[in-house]
């Protein structure tokens, strides 16, 4: 029951599909990493470029011979239907971003056909389902299947190329069937977190959208969530959905209704093979929506060849991804870092990836840990919250149990502080494994790893821009800083094959946000200082940059003092208008089980600890106890933003919010302080 009619076993019977798959899916793709062996072991692809000796040289080759390596690396690491003519044609000032142009490929084909050529009973696929110990493996062939099954359904409701289809499901086989199958028949994905609301969901369901694809019920954490009465009650807003196709992770019926598919009962009809759909290098991959503090959410815009390209290279190399590793990536396939490195990157290399459905603390807060000793993962990438989240259980849950298959240990989604990052290394990894603490823009760009053998990383500091990357710091009138030992924002100078494209039906606001703020330059709207070495660490948004009499503190930094305190397990700190250092800096805790601090205390220590640590004048005026996150624990800056700024009246669009209670304790406790602080 765990595939649901998946029928494994039958194998891919599509000719003209395997007849392009390459012969050797990972034979360039065999490096033996940034940690060991010569420059051709690590990169088979650097014969073509005779001057680099090691990963220095090799990156400034990627930097300053762009149409070189990439032309190299594109031809040699993915399958190819039609040769691409031309490398790229990219502007950053016109904001025009196109790569392998004239080329023609299929994604599904890259991340299955090729690799059932050579290996096929191999796993791609370990869910990791709810309750632990009830893990599914799925081969590349099983995979095959079942995304072609679904792929044939798909057409015969009436699904055709360039048509958008909405994916609403938790991590499961059939989720990233799902996903392939749209690729192979040339539909473009939007996957949406399966824990959004309805109301979240019909936004990202608007664009013309009328394809569905759920399940009847969700796991997470031991609880049931609803996931087809969500759907419902999206659909009644948008009457444009035309099927609702519906697969049973559960065996709890859900009433259907008119536009309902049994999902299962649909693919066993369909045959096993399907044809691929030849799609051109910059034709849509797929769509995924983004909250913003106004307005609907904005749905970014990635293509194929160019973004499954980068999600492979960098999955390889960030990680020093070898074959036969398990990679364990705890985002939601909702996520662009699900997408990223547990779907497309992991099976493009051939890789065996671990879909997880469940949380850090169900049923206890070992969990991670449990799945890494009975999985023998490999490479574990994780979020900072989720490591802050663990750290407030102690070191015994870790030291349970075995986790010597571990090799790497990375962090996403946020700069992680010292304290995280320390405990991560000396507890979770043993001191012997690296932590890659990677930097985003639809894609890792700045991490510790790949490097030179050796090479140092240093605690909470992503480092070294990727191949290709080439970061630079600009200053508040648009200068280029080009000393070291300093602060600016990050922003990058060359168009790369894996950044976002445009923002659908919206290429004004996608200049807007990327492109208008320093013409010429790619705008990440993060603050970094680039340390003596030319390392750079992340300080924050630049919107979280706080200006406390003339002087500019970046709230990152104030967040790593706040941690350090004993009673802290997180914080999130935010400035405010102040009457007279022009701003002032408010603190918010989540405190770690059974503190015993009280608030006037816990004020008074940190107030104490920040002037200590860094000055005086970067002492916070206020504290209090509670943080609002997303339903992926991301904390909810701008929330906090407005609501310190007594503007709780446009805290904006709040679907992705965890909590809502949280957010008017609040907004109540802030009032309490503000009194309390006018009668002293």
């Amino acid at each position: 029951g765990a595939l649901r009619g998946a029928g494994p076993g039958l194998g891919a019977r599509c000719p003209t599909a395997l007849s392009q798959a390459s012969r050797c899916p990972r034979g360039s793709v065999t490096a033996r990493g940034w940690s060991r062996g010569p420059l051709t072991a690590y990169m088979p692809e650097a014969t073509a470029f005779p001057g680099p000796k090691d990963h220095q040289g090799l990156y400034k080759v990627s930097v300053e011979q762009g149409d070189a390596f990439w032309g190299v690396l594109g031809r040699s690491r993915l399958t190819w239907i039609t040769p691409f003519h031309c490398v790229q044609d990219c502007s950053l000032r016109e904001g025009r971003a196109a790569w392998f142009l004239g080329g023609q490929l299929n994604v599904a084909v890259n991340c299955l056909d090729r690799h059932v050529h050579v290996a096929p009973d191999k796993v791609a696929l370990i869910w990791e389902k709810d309750e632990p110990g009830e893990e599914v493996r799925v081969t590349y062939r099983e995979l095959l299947e079942l995304t072609c099954r679904l792929g044939n359904t798909l057409k015969r409701q009436g699904v055709k190329r360039g048509d958008r289809v909405i994916i609403y499901m938790p991590p499961c086989p059939l989720a990233v069937a799902s996903m392939l199958a749209c690729a192979r028949i040339g539909a473009v994905h939007a996957v949406v977190f399966a824990g959004f609301s309805a109301e979240s969901l019909a936004d990202r369901i608007q664009d013309g959208k009328k394809t569905v694809i759920t399940v009847n019920q969700g796991l997470r954490g031991g609880k049931v969530i609803e996931l087809k009465k969500m759907v419902d009650e999206a659909v009644k807003q948008c009457p444009g959905v035309k099927r609702v196709l519906v697969s049973m992770r559960t065996d709890n019926k859900v009433p259907m209704t008119a536009l309902d598919v049994p999902l299962e009962e649909e693919m066993i009809k369909e045959d096993a093979c399907c044809e691929p759909v030849a799609m051109d290098s910059e034709d849509m991959l797929f769509l995924l929506y983004t909250s913003g503090s106004t307005g609907k959410p904005k749905g970014l815009v990635h293509s194929q060849a160019g973004y499954l390209l980068y999600a492979a290279l960098t999955h390889k190399y960030v990680f020093d991804y070898q074959d036969g590793d398990i990679f364990g990536c705890m985002a939601d396939i909702g996520w662009i870092t699900g997408h990223s490195y547990v779907v497309y990157g992991p099976l493009c290399n051939g890789g065996t990836t671990v879909l997880f459905e469940s949380t850090p603390v169900h049923p206890n807060p070992g969990r991670y840990w449990e799945t890494v000793e009975r999985l023998k993962i490999n490479q574990f990438y994780g979020a900072p919250t989720a490591i802050r989240l663990l750290l407030r259980y102690g070191d015994e849950w870790v030291k349970k149990y075995d986790r010597s298959s571990l090799k790497v240990l990375g962090s996403v989604g946020e700069p992680i502080n010292k304290e995280a990052w320390e405990w991560y290394f000396r507890v979770v990894g043993e001191a012997r494994c690296p932590i890659v603490d990677t930097w985003w823009q639809t894609g890792i760009c700045i991490s510790p790893r790949p490097s030179n053998p050796g090479d140092e990383i240093l605690p909470g500091m992503a480092m070294r821009p990727f191949f290709g990357i080439s970061p630079c710091l600009l200053d508040d009138k648009g200068n280029v800083l080009l000393e070291n030992n300093i602060s600016g924002a990050l922003c990058i100078s060359q168009a790369w094959p894996g950044m976002a494209r445009t923002i659908y039906n919206d290429h004004k606001r996608f200049l807007e946000t990327y492109l208008t703020p320093y013409p010429g330059f790619f705008f990440t709207g993060d603050g970094v200082y680039r340390t003596n070495e030319g390392y750079y660490q992340l300080t924050g948004r630049l919107d979280d940059i706080i200006n406390i009499s003339g002087h500019r503190l970046g709230t990152a930094e104030v967040e790593d003092v706040v941690n350090h305190h004993v009673a802290v397990a997180e914080s999130a700190v935010i400035g405010y208008p102040h009457e007279i250092k022009g701003e002032g800096a408010y603190v918010f805790v989540v405190l770690k089980k059974d503190s015993g601090y009280t608030q006037e205390t816990l004020t008074a220590e940190l107030r104490e600890l920040i002037s200590k640590k860094i000055a005086k004048y970067a002492a916070p005026e206020y504290v209090t106890h509670r943080l609002p996150k997303t339903r992926s624990g991301k904390i909810m800056r701008r929330v906090l933003r407005k609501i310190v700024e007594d503007k709780a009246s446009e805290l904006g669009d709040l679907t992705t919010l965890d909590d809502h209670e949280a957010v008017q304790q609040i907004i109540e406790g802030r009032k309490r302080l503000v009194e309390g602080q006018r009668s002293r």
